[in-house]
């Protein structure tokens, strides 16, 4: 569990900067360069589906104008033409009418030709008909490209944690990486099927309805585009408010996953310690401050689809007021405004939408920020292009003035040099914070040297890619890992190859666990969670140390790998370890002194220095840091018998 240290941790880092709306949504927009054929097709179908539906309401206008022009024609006697109609009306005074009549094509004497309206219909059916076909493709070809641009990010995301130094890891709480691999990329999918396609088709349609708008009425196309300004300026300024809630809505996220993690794995300890209701009371503190963004998040970025709304209603009321005026002058026909009305509305429509969808986009784009973050964090060195190999695996390290330091201004090893011979096991102890996991880690090439170098059979280990290095060291951690399977599966892990049940058995009997496996219900057969539920910690320990034996190393690496064993178990493990290392380099970290005491050389690591090295032995017998640790731990012991 993280204490504050760890806290303070997961708060640093770039994801407290303010976020990059227009580089991450251009970026998240790049993602799609390998799918460009299948948006280029789901753009032209889109393309072809709006200019198929924005011809409806011209269509629609027409037959209005046939049904109206039929209900006029058969007012008017027969007999005369339009213009001796209209000269007529105005001798009765009825200039207003005669003016709205002039652009009307009506036949006096004929009534409503209902043949040339259900033609009219028909094309109209067709049209929407044919529209709503290619929308559908536009929309499959859409989600297509989406979920495989998706899918191509979490396998980037999944290829970028391979290629993270452990040290990304050391200062990020697993929660908050988590959230990143998975809650972002969850709702980077959710926004862009939701929002890309009809995104599209709203600037698709706004542009199409423009083009017909002007193609009407120049003039009224103008007093609809009065508003535009307007709508621009609300979505702007809401936008702006509501872009850096979103940031620290799913950084709360972030935090928050953290947290329900990290009390998750560790729910036996937050009992045994009481911690129940801090636990508790922290949760309810994140939970909160995600409450608290998400609401602020959401609420602004609500605010914009009622204000174009309004703005909409504001521009209808303009053109329906103009488009008035021109049908009373006859400069227009009643179907003709009645087709601008609908494509004012289809004008506002679009814009209304991607309004409503800007809180969608950009929660978007700021999980795409954090996702591309973690793309962007530093990797590890790349292996040599060439990478060397040793002639022959012996197991023989060396260790050249090494130095390391985890901090620039803080040096932790300096100037180390040491020499293992093949077969010899070298036990390292000292204080906590001595150094001694990290030379490991240094050997594992977990960390690179600032300074000098390690060479295995010869060959810098610089030079080695990184595969080829650890396919010959073995490791046994402290902290015992266990994946969600068999116990067969669980120890053949392990190898680099396909093994057989016997190799399994005989690397179990190897590590004194064969017995209690045995004695479970299904033997090698009984599936453990990633937790290893059902089994003792010093039983996990034995199935992870027979995961070891059975790789076959020529290195064998065991960071306090007894320590979660009882004494018995520990001495079989002791006589396992003796028989595999006869002809193995082995590397024991330990601060049980009562482990190592038959090891071919013992190092005392203090502050990242060797201060003496030695048998178990020739050390007692200099008196100096060895023999105090040694005698410590006798007086504990005896402490404890008595």
């Amino acid at each position: 569990m993280a204490g504050p240290a760890g806290r303070m941790m997961a708060g640093a880092g770039p994801d407290h900067r303010s976020m990059d709306f227009k580089g991450s949504g251009t970026r998240l927009l790049s993602q799609f360069r390998p799918d460009r054929i299948t948006m280029y097709v789901m753009i032209g179908c889109a393309l072809l589906s709006v200019g198929v539906s924005v011809l409806g309401p011209k269509i629609l206008g027409i037959a209005t104008d046939l049904v109206f022009a039929g209900v006029v024609g058969q007012q008017m006697p027969a007999g005369q033409s339009k213009e001796e109609a209209i000269a007529g009306l105005r001798d009765r005074g009825e200039g207003g009418v005669a003016n709205m009549l002039t652009g009307v094509d009506f036949t006096p004497g004929e009534g409503i030709d209902f043949g040339a309206v259900g033609a009219v219909l028909g094309f109209a059916l067709g049209t929407f008909v044919i529209g709503g076909l290619l929308m559908l493709v536009a929309t499959r070809l859409g989600n297509r490209a989406v979920n495989r641009t998706v899918g191509r990010m979490r396998r980037d995301v999944q290829a970028k944690l391979s290629r993270l130094p452990l040290s990304y890891f050391d200062k990020r709480q697993r929660g908050e990486v988590l959230s990143r691999a998975t809650n972002d990329l969850d709702n980077i999918g959710q926004t862009l099927q939701q929002s890309l396609g009809q995104l599209v088709n709203s600037l698709l349609t706004i542009i199409g309805v423009l083009i017909m708008m002007f193609l009407i009425s120049p003039l009224l196309a103008l007093v609809a585009l009065v508003t535009v300004p307007l709508s621009f300026v609300i979505a702007t300024r809401v936008g702006k408010r509501s872009q850096p809630q979103f940031v620290r809505q799913w950084r709360s996220t972030g935090a928050l996953s953290a947290h329900v993690e990290e009390m998750y794995t560790g729910h036996a300890l937050v009992k045994v310690f009481g911690r129940q209701e801090e636990s508790a009371r922290r949760f309810a503190e994140e939970n909160d401050a995600l409450y608290e963004a998400g609401f602020r998040a959401q609420f602004t970025s609500g605010l914009m689809q009622p204000l174009l709304f309004f703005v909409s209603n504001l521009n209808y009321v303009l053109v329906a007021v103009v488009g008035g005026l021109r049908v009373a002058s006859g400069s227009l026909s009643i179907g003709d405004v009645q087709a601008f009305v609908q494509y004012s509305r289809q004008f506002s429509m679009p814009l209304t939408q991607v309004a409503s969808m800007a809180n969608l986009v950009q929660s978007g784009v700021a999980s795409a920020e954090r996702v591309f973050e973690l793309l962007d964090a530093p990797e590890q060195g790349p292996d040599p292009e060439r990478p060397a190999r040793p002639v022959e695996r012996t197991g023989r390290v060396v260790l050249e003035h090494v130095s390391f330091r985890y901090q620039d201004d803080k040096p932790l090893i300096e100037d180390l040099s040491l020499a293992v011979e093949p077969g010899h096991t070298v036990a390292i102890v000292g204080p906590t914070g001595a150094g001694k996991t990290t030379l490991v880690n240094l050997l594992m090439r977990f960390y690179e040297v600032t300074g000098g170098r390690i060479t295995v059979d010869g060959v810098d280990i610089a030079g080695m890619s990184r595969d080829e290095l650890r396919s010959g060291i073995g490791m046994v951690l402290q902290d015992t890992w266990l994946f969600g399977g068999t116990i067969a599966d669980n120890i053949a892990y392990g190898a680099s190859r396909k093994v057989s049940r016997e190799e399994i058995e005989e690397a179990a009997k190897a590590a004194h666990a064969d017995r209690f496996i045995r004695t479970l219900p299904d033997g090698y057969d009984t599936v453990l969670d990633d937790e290893g539920a059902g089994v003792s910690a010093g039983e996990k320990q034995l199935i992870t140390i027979a995961r070891a034996f059975l790789s076959e190393p020529v290195i064998l690496v065991l960071d306090e790998a007894t320590s979660s064993v009882d004494t018995r178990t520990e001495v079989l493990i002791q006589k396992a370890m003796a028989r595999l290392a006869r002809d193995r380099t082995s590397f024991v970290i330990a601060h049980r002194l009562s482990t190592i005491r038959d090891a071919d050389t013992i190092l005392v690591m203090e502050n990242g220095a060797i201060v003496e090295q030695g048998t178990h032995e020739e050390l007692l017998l200099t008196r100096g840091a060895y023999a105090r640790l040694y005698a410590a731990q006798f007086a504990e012991a005896v402490a404890e018998v008595d």
